[in-house]
């Protein structure tokens, strides 16, 4: 009986966040959303928002692909 891989969870944790968050900024620009323009306005909000979704359903798709890979693992016989 296998532990959980917890070098696999980390890394596949921070990949989705990451990536995610990279999408949600990408997004962001090309709405001409920047999360970096100087004060707090609806632009620098919405682009920061997207960033926070994009890592959320990063995190939330990486750790769905880690569920289906465990599920497959059990399911083969030994």
């Amino acid at each position: 009986m296998a532990g959980p891989n917890l070098l696999l969870e980390g890394v596949s944790d921070a990949v989705g966040f990451v990536g995610g968050a990279l999408l949600g900024f990408w997004l962001g620009r090309l709405l001409g959303l920047d999360i970096f323009a100087a004060g707090y306005g609806i632009a620098s909000m919405g682009g920061i928002l997207l960033v926070g979704l994009g890592g959320g359903v990063g995190l939330k798709l990486a750790r769905h692909w880690r569920a289906k890979q465990n599920a497959k693992d059990n399911d083969t016989p030994t």
